[in-house]
């Protein structure tokens, strides 16, 4: 497992109730009503974990799109879903990653985004820890 040589930041939140209570990060600016998937009235872990993952991985494309010297549109997208499952007894995730480039050819678009999973912290956390389906839309 990989230590880090230098931290460049260090997220702090936090929560109280679980799944059913609330998150606040240090500095104020995200501050949610956590509930369990499905029962409505907040926000749930697995969400925020995509909204995440699909911000870092744009991201990583606008680095691997710099590594490429190619241009990469303004208008790039990832809808990320996270399922929350079970597998032999135990809770797990699962994920997809449904990426749109506007203006690229399916094959450099699909190369950009194996790039991508290189440099994205979130991808490199959970490569070979869960399933993950790219998706080019």
């Amino acid at each position: 497992m990989p230590k880090l040589d230098k931290v460049l930041y260090t997220a702090k939140a936090h929560t109280t109730g679980g799944r059913d209570g609330k998150s606040r990060t240090d500095d104020g600016q995200l501050d949610v009503k956590l509930t369990s998937p499905g029962k409505g009235g907040g926000t749930n872990p697995e969400q925020l974990f995509a909204a995440g993952w699909s911000a870092c991985f744009i991201g990583a494309m606008k680095a691997g799109a710099a590594q490429m010297k190619i241009a990469l549109s303004p208008e790039v997208a990832v809808d990320a879903e996270v399922d929350l499952g079970t597998s032999s007894g135990a809770y797990t995730l699962q994920a997809r990653l449904n990426v749109s480039i506007p203006g690229m050819d399916k094959k450099q678009a699909q190369d950009l985004v194996n790039l991508a999973h290189t440099i994205c912290p979130y991808s490199r956390a959970t490569h070979g820890n869960i399933e993950v389906t790219t998706n080019i839309v």
